[in-house]
């Protein structure tokens, strides 16, 4: 089991042959980590896509321009007018929550909707950050300093491009589960996993560092979300300042999944923070699990990693992030 994230751990559990499960609240982790627990095959894919290519008739380009032009002026300098047409289509017409084939879909707009266009072309964005999505006021004042403008792109040909070569291997042959569920409730959500779970792998919201709702504001717009960065609006626990508050918050999470695990599970935290040392860290993040699992210790020690260069510097040199990663391994009922 692992928190979802974009999905990357699960699907090394499914390419190792293991049983997989994730859970996340916010919508873009959930697409992510779906698609790839669920790997439809080629065909299918490019035949919905080629469904919806037809479907995106003179009435649906019109109708598109009459969402286009209620939209933030961010939009129409972030995107082609051709190109936001298109992805207002998608965004109204897939079920990315419920089939598979639109959530694999889903995913692959999500991947490119926002990027470096001087090094590629495979976004459909003008120039931005790959990782996240910078404020809309930061973004427009950037493209006007350097005269940045949306190249043109063709979002349906793109996607059959991207699905020919993320399926090139073929449908994957074992699924995983990916549930769109606060971590908290993990044991409600998956109740037939009670008593399974042998390895849990989770890297919560770092201390103090980033908001996922507003670093993925313009995916969590694609996907039904506001066409502007939100606090609050997916998750309360988005991002924590006061330490007390965060280790309670772990606390719950570490007694929302205990039925599941088995006698022997081993859980495996990455955290990481800009304001606590890293001996605080631990002693935080111990504390938290002794209060659901006590009187245990770290299986081994924890390793600790420094953060060398982060992406949003290249366009905003003042931007403050994490200063290392920890890595924790726990046997909440192995021996002390």
């Amino acid at each position: 089991m692992c928190s979802s994230g974009r999905g990357t751990t699960l699907f090394a559990s499914l390419l190792q042959g293991r049983n997989a499960a994730a859970t996340d609240i916010n919508p873009v982790a959930f697409c992510l980590t779906k698609s790839k627990a669920e790997v439809p095959g080629l065909d299918a894919v490019k035949a919905r896509v080629k469904s919806l290519q037809k479907s995106y008739d003179r009435s649906a380009r019109v109708q598109a321009d009459g969402e286009a032009a209620e939209l933030p002026p961010f939009f129409r300098r972030a995107f082609f007018h051709s190109t936001l047409r298109q992805l207002l289509f998608l965004r109204r017409r897939l079920r990315w929550r419920d089939e598979t084939v639109d959530t694999f879909i889903g995913a692959l707009v999500l991947g490119s909707l926002h990027g470096e266009m001087d090094r590629s072309p495979a976004y459909f964005s003008n120039q931005m950050p790959r990782t996240i999505c910078l404020k809309p006021d930061y973004s427009l004042r950037y493209w006007r300093h350097h005269g940045l403008y949306p190249q043109k792109r063709n979002v349906f040909s793109m996607l059959g491009t991207k699905a020919e070569f993320r399926l090139q291997n073929g449908e994957a042959a074992q699924r995983g589960i990916a549930k769109l569920s606060d971590a908290r409730l993990a044991a409600k959500v998956l109740p037939e996993l009670a008593g399974r779970i042998r390895l849990v792998v989770t890297s919560p919201p770092y201390l103090d560092v980033t908001r996922f709702e507003e670093d993925q504001w313009l995916r969590l717009w694609f996907l039904g979300g506001e066409p502007n960065p939100t606090y609050g609006a997916v998750s309360k626990d988005d991002r924590h300042q006061n330490p007390d508050r965060y280790w309670n918050f772990l606390t719950d999470v570490w007694r929302g999944m205990m039925p599941l695990l088995r006698n022997d599970a081993i859980m495996v935290m990455r955290m990481g923070t800009k304001s606590l040392s890293f001996s605080g860290v631990s002693e935080g993040l111990l504390r938290s699990l002794r209060a659901v699992f006590p009187a245990r210790s770290w299986l081994e020690k924890p390793v600790l990693s420094e953060i060398k260069g982060r992406q949003a510097r290249a366009f905003n040199p003042q931007a403050a992030g994490c200063l290392y990663e920890a890595d924790f391994i726990y046997a909440p009922f192995g021996p002390a």
